[in-house]
Formats: C-alpha cells, structure tokens, sequence
C-alpha cells in the first residue's frame, strides 16, 4: 500500500528539513520531514487561510483539523494569544513535528496531539472557530465528514474555515456547507484556491 501523509505513522525514512516563514506578521521556525504534508515549504491554501482568517466574534477556543507540521494551528496561536489552539491530525509524525516547532517558536497556548478527524476530542468540547486545509487525497468521503463532525463541535455562532482548489472540489464543498449551515461565504479567492466559511447558528 502506498503511504500518504495522512497515513497514521508514516514508515518512510525521516530527513527534516527547517526554513523561517512569515505570517500574520511574525517570523516563524518550521520543521517538517517526509511522510507529511507539504513537507519542504508552507502551501499556498495554507498561507491564503492563515492570512484571511478572522478571529470569531464569540468567546472560545479554535479547532485545527488535519494540522500537519502546524503552520496554521501555530500562526493564530502566536497571533491570538488570549484563545487555546486545539490542533489534531491522524499522522503521528505530522504531531511530534507540530510539537517541535510550538516549542521552537515559544507558542504555549496550544494542545497538539493524534486524532483521526474528530475521534479523540472531548464530546463536551465546543469551538469558536474550526479551521481546515482538508487531505483532498484522503478522498470526498473524508472531507465531508470534516464538514459534517465541525458542525456538531461549533459553539453557536461559530465558524467554520476552509481552504479547497476549485479543481479539487471547491464547489461540491460550498453545496455541501450550504446544505449543512443554511450559509456559506467565499471569503477570497486567488490563484484557484476558495477560502469558504460557513457560520453555526
């Protein structure tokens, strides 16, 4: 079988690599490795919902599904200091590296641990915002269940935060939301990539 970084733990051979990366208006240390996503640079959708993300107007915490090495989880931590950043992913490389750079860029109000989509969070656990660059290759069935499982975890009013190509299935996500929430936004496009958010109520 063919290994992929949502792979829960990854076999390859690890070889890390860090570079510095600025975002929301500070100077980040990364380190990510093979068996991971994105694993030499900060994607381009990644960058696009760091940067056009808002901070919700409700009181809570925020939620990084599918979180990676931590480049969004970490950025609006560092960014919005008074709110705990819960991060998760289902590959346990992409976790161990996460912690790695919480603690190189000194990022304290954030828990970062293994979750295949929602399983391990807290079913009392509520969110002000739910952010996610969704494993397009993990396939349709998996991405809607990201959409489907971060209604049923949003305090009311909050949001979900998505970033999707166009040619990866943006439409069918902004029906899907739709269907879900009764609203949806484009928030921005650029370069074929939507930042969509759809609001609990």
């Amino acid at each position: 079988m063919s290994e992929h970084y949502f792979s829960n733990n990854p076999q390859s051979k690890t070889s890390p690599r860090t570079w510095m990366y600025e975002l929301r208006g500070r100077s980040f240390h990364f380190t990510s490795d093979v068996g991971v996503f994105s694993k030499n640079d900060i994607d381009f959708g990644s960058r696009l919902l760091i940067e056009q993300f808002q901070e919700p107007q409700i009181k809570g915490d925020i939620l990084d599904v599918g979180c990676g090495y931590g480049p969004i989880g970490l950025s609006l931590a560092a960014d919005i200091k008074d709110r705990s950043v819960l991060m998760v992913d289902v590959n346990e490389r992409a976790v161990e590296l996460a912690k790695q750079n919480a603690s190189a860029n000194s990022i304290t109000n954030v828990t970062i641990q293994t979750s295949d989509l929602y399983s391990a969070i807290d079913d009392a656990s509520r969110f002000a915002a739910i952010v996610t660059n969704p494993p397009i290759r993990a396939g349709k069935k998996v991405v809607h269940q990201i959409f489907e499982g971060a209604k049923d975890l949003l305090l009311p009013d909050g949001e979900l935060w998505i970033v999707i190509q166009k040619k990866q299935g943006a439409p069918s996500a902004k029906e899907k939301l739709n269907d879900l929430f009764g609203n949806v936004e484009v928030v921005k496009k650029d370069k074929g990539y939507y930042i969509l958010k759809a609001q609990s109520v």
